[in-house]
């Protein structure tokens, strides 16, 4: 299962009582973190790694970041929840700050992605109720091929991913799936006159970082506003500048109808996430039709001011564009004959494994992790590479070391 990786005995320790006492819906990589510092973590036996996952891209501001923390501990001594039954100081300038920041009229605060996602779609069909004038029962939102929006019912009801699938159905309707990276579908699809919305993500991250054509995008939102259908981007792993830019979508000067945001929204602290749009979308929701307890709460509203001041203040998009344009290169200089192709954006990247072996992505992610890097596989012969934004250039020619040295593993098997 690990290439004859020896597990450490203090690891395996760990392992053995959460494989005990925990559900087994992951695999992770054999390694107990315990410590992490911007773009490093350190496991139970004191080793020392770079982090080229991030949380999914959740740690954009690295590991822990001072000023981010400083705000969880502040805010932590005075107020942490209210409910929305109140308002709260912190919601307030929350509200003012987030919306300002990336050009909507108003936000609704969440939890976890997949919340904020199941609220876009609420808005959505309520758009299409209210607004366009669909009638009742019957708006459809039209998704793409080897989407990932999360794991309830509700979102992988349109998965395309049959592990997510298999087992959990009855599924819901009211979905329409098309090709990703394909306008003359959604060129069709529209013509539905029961289409409110399309969702989608700039860049689909956990079908292995597939970038899609320039032009998409624009492309993508053009039909759409010609259609009177809104576009629902999805930037909770490439938004929160990873890809280059402060969200995907400004690659294309695309600004979505709807904005989704989580994951690096908090840089990893605590889970938040926002669905941002403008009055004429969002205020089809009334009162006391869509909430969450913790949606919004006082420390969730400090922190993620934090960490989108961390972001500007450190100029992150900008280092993501640089370093990613560095490290895609070093990556191709290798001509590596087991790697079919190295593509991404800023420091959202991925590489794509052919070998004999269906398990070698598997085992270049244990050698790297032996080597002192860790990443991890998806979709059997895919490998993300997405470090914290923070990461010095020194650090990623480091990184690019390890990954060199781990190839090797590839020609052992």
């Amino acid at each position: 299962m690990y290439n004859n990786y020896q597990i450490p005995a203090k690891t395996a320790s760990f392992i053995d009582v959460e494989e005990k006492h925990g559900a087994h819906n992951y695999h992770p990589l054999p390694v107990v973190l315990s410590k992490g510092s911007g773009a490093k973590v350190w496991d139970v036996e004191g080793k020392e790694y770079f982090d080229f996952l991030s949380g999914y891209s959740a740690v954009n501001q690295g590991h822990c970041h001072p000023k981010i923390i400083n705000a969880l501990t502040e805010q932590a001594q005075q107020l942490t929840l209210t409910s929305r039954a109140f308002h709260s100081d912190k919601m307030a300038g929350y509200t003012q700050y987030i919306t300002s920041y990336f050009g909507y009229d108003k936000v609704l605060p969440m939890n976890t992605g997949v919340e904020a996602v199941e609220t876009a779609l609420k808005l959505a069909r309520k758009w299409g109720y209210e607004v366009k004038g669909v009638e009742p029962g019957l708006a459809k939102i039209i998704t793409v091929e080897g989407n990932f929006h999360g794991r309830t019912i509700n979102v992988i009801s349109f998965s395309t991913d049959d592990t997510a699938r298999n087992g959990f159905g009855p599924f819901v309707s009211g979905y329409v799936t098309i090709p990703y990276n394909d306008t003359e579908a959604l060129e069709r699809a529209v013509q539905d006159p029961n289409v409110v919305a399309l969702l989608v993500e700039p860049i689909q991250g956990e079908a292995g970082v597939y970038v899609p054509d320039h032009g998409y995008l624009a492309s993508s939102y053009q039909i759409c506003k010609a259609n009177n259908v809104l576009f629902i981007a999805d930037e909770i792993q490439t938004g929160l500048a990873r890809t280059g830019k402060m969200l995907a979508c400004d690659h294309e000067g695309v600004h979505a109808d709807i904005l989704i945001l989580g994951k690096a929204l908090s840089g990893g602290v605590l889970p938040i996430s926002a669905v941002l749009a403008d009055d004429e979308v969002m205020l089809c929701i009334k009162a006391g039709e869509h909430g969450s307890t913790y949606g919004g709460n006082p420390l969730a509203c400090a922190v993620a001011i934090a960490a989108l001041e961390v972001l500007k203040e450190e100029n992150l998009a900008d280092r993501a564009e640089k370093l990613g344009q560095l490290f895609r290169s070093e990556l191709e200089k290798l001509n590596h004959r087991y790697i079919k192709q190295v593509r991404g954006k800023g420091l959202l990247n991925a590489v794509v494994i052919n070998h004999p072996n269906p398990d070698a992505a598997q085992d270049l992610c244990i050698e790297l992790m032996k080597n002192g890097m860790l990443a991890k596989p998806t979709h059997g012969d895919k490998i993300r590479f997405a470090p914290p934004l923070v990461i010095s250039e020194a650090e990623l020619l480091e990184a690019i070391e390890i990954i060199k040295k781990s190839l090797a593993v590839l020609d052992e098997n």
